[in-house]
C-alpha cells in the first residue's frame, strides 16, 4: 500500500511544512497563511478570549478559582464528544446519532454496575464496545452500501433512544454512583500529584520539541527555527503551569469551614484524550490517510489506501468517544436517563468541532479544535447562568456564534481555494 502524507491545518505557529530561519520569518509566513484563508482555530481563540473579558466585567465570580474548575467539568464530554466527531467532519460526512449513542452506551455501563455487580472499568469496557459496535454498523451501511451518512446517521439517532428507554423505562432514572466514575467529576486529583504530572508534561513537551529540532536539523530536512519551538515551549508551560496553579488553589465557597482543592480527575481523561487522538491524526499511517481521503477520496483510492476501511474507523471512533462522553456526562449529573444524549449533546459538539476550527467540507481538523471549541461551547451557558439570564439567550447566542464560524469556514475555504491551497 502506498503511504499518502498529507498536510495537517494548523491554528498557529505548528506547521512543519515550511522553512523559516528566524522567529520574525516565522510570523511573517504565518501572518501570509492567514491572508491566504488558513486561519485554523484563530478565531475560536479570540471568541475565547472576548467571551472571558465580558463575562468577567459582567460578574465577579466568573473567573474565580470555583467557576473554573465548575466550567472545565461542564466543557468535559461536550469536548470528548466532539473529538469523535472531528474523525468524521475529516472525511466530509457527519454524524447525527453519536449523542444518543453516548447514552446508550451510559445506560449499559449503569446496568452493569447496578445489576450485575461488574467492576468499574469492566462496565466501562462494555460501553465502550457497544458505542464500537454502533460505530461499525454505521460506517458499513455508508461505506459499503454508499447510503448517506446523513440518513444513516438520522435513522440511529432515532432507533437508538429506543435503548434507554427500553431498558430503563419511561420516567425512571439509573443512579451512576460508582465511585471510581462518579468521582470523575465530583473529586479531585492531589494537589502533589497534580503538580508532578504538569511537571511531567510541561518537560516531556520541551525534551520532545527539542529532539525533533535537533534531528530535523542534522539531518538538513526542513525544520522551525529555534526562537519558534522555544515559544511553544514557554506557551505550553505557561498554559499547563498556570492552569494547575489556579486549579490547586482552595476553591470552596467558605475556605475557612474545608478545602477543595486540586484538579478534577476528568481534566486528565481529557488530555489524555487529546494526547492519543492528536498522535494519531499527526504521527501515524491512519492519520495520513485519514486527512487524504478527507481532501480527495478518488486521488486516496488510486494512491492504495483503502478508503471504506478508514470511512468505517472514522465511525468506529466517534461512536466509541461518544460512549466516553455519554459516561463522563452520566458522571458529572450523577445519572442516566432515558433521554441520556437525545437532547443539545450532538448539537453541541458538532458545533464545538467547527467553531475551534475543523472543516465542514472535510480534510482539514485537529483533536485541539474540539478543546478549543468545547471551552467556548461552555463558557457561554456558565457566563450566561452567572448573569441570570433566560435560557432562550443561551440558545441565540450559541447558535449566533456557529453560525459565525461556519461562515469563517466557508470564506476561509474560498479563500484557500482562490490562493490555490
Amino acid at each position: 500500500m502506498t503511504d499518502v502524507t498529507t498536510s495537517t491545518p494548523s491554528a498557529g505557529f505548528d506547521n512543519d511544512n515550511r522553512q523559516a530561519a528566524t522567529l520574525g520569518d516565522a510570523f511573517h509566513d504565518y501572518l501570509n497563511r492567514i491572508r491566504g484563508g488558513d486561519m485554523g482555530s484563530l478565531p475560536a481563540i479570540f471568541g475565547l478570549v472576548v467571551l472571558f473579558v465580558v463575562f468577567s466585567s459582567l460578574h465577579d465570580r466568573f473567573l474565580t478559582t470555583y467557576n473554573m474548575a465548575n466550567l472545565v467539568i461542564q466543557a468535559a464530554s461536550i469536548i470528548v464528544l466532539a473529538m469523535g466527531i472531528v474523525f468524521v467532519l475529516l472525511l466530509g460526512e457527519i454524524d447525527l446519532s453519536a449523542g444518543v449513542a453516548g447514552g446508550a452506551s451510559a445506560t449499559v455501563i449503569a446496568l452493569m454496575l447496578i445489576d450485575y455487580d461488574w467492576p468499574w472499568w469492566l462496565a466501562t469496557l462494555a460501553g465502550i464496545a457497544v458505542g464500537a459496535v454502533i460505530g461499525l454498523a454505521i460506517g458499513s451501511l455508508v461505506s459499503v452500501l454508499g447510503i448517506p451518512s446523513f440518513v444513516v446517521t438520522l435513522a440511529f439517532f432515532l432507533g437508538l433512544q429506543a435503548i434507554p428507554l427500553k431498558l430503563i423505562g419511561a420516567g425512571g432514572s439509573l443512579r451512576f454512583n460508582d465511585p471510581v466514575l462518579r468521582g470523575l467529576s465530583i473529586k479531585n486529583v492531589p494537589v502533589s500529584a497534580g503538580w508532578i504530572a504538569a511537571l511531567v508534561i510541561v518537560v516531556g513537551f520541551a525534551a520532545l520539541s527539542l529532539y525533533r529540532y535537533r534531528s530535523l536539523s542534522a539531518k538538513g530536512l526542513v525544520h522551525q527555527p529555534l526562537g519558534l519551538v522555544a515559544l511553544r515551549i514557554a506557551v505550553v508551560a505557561a498554559v499547563v503551569l498556570g492552569i494547575t496553579a489556579l486549579l490547586s488553589a482552595n476553591r470552596a465557597p467558605n475556605p475557612n469551614l474545608f478545602t477543595i482543592s486540586g484538579i478534577p480527575w476528568v481534566l486528565p481523561v481529557v488530555i489524555a484524550l487529546l494526547f492519543f487522538w492528536t498522535f494519531v491524526l499527526t504521527k501515524s499511517r491512519f492519520g495520513r490517510h485519514l486527512y487524504a481521503v478527507g481532501g480527495n477520496a478518488e486521488a486516496a483510492r488510486r494512491a492504495g489506501i483503502n478508503v471504506t476501511r478508514v470511512r468505517i474507523s472514522a465511525f468506529v471512533i466517534c461512536s466509541s468517544m461518544a460512549a466516553i462522553a455519554g459516561l463522563l456526562s452520566a458522571s458529572y449529573t450523577g445519572k442516566v436517563s432515558p433521554g441520556a444524549g437525545g437532547g443539545n449533546d450532538l448539537l453541541y459538539a458538532v458545533g464545538a468541532a467547527v467553531i475551534g476550527g475543523t472543516s465542514l467540507f472535510g480534510g482539514r481538523g485537529r483533536a485541539m479544535d474540539a478543546v478549543i471549541g468545547g471551552l467556548v461551547i461552555a463558557t457561554i451557558p456558565n457566563g450566561l447562568g452567572l448573569l441570570n439570564q433566560a435560557s432562550y439567550i443561551n440558545f441565540i447566542v450559541t447558535g449566533g456564534v456557529l453560525l459565525l464560524a461556519a461562515s469563517v469556514d466557508a470564506i476561509s475555504r474560498r479563500r484557500r481555494s482562490s490562493a490555490g491551497v
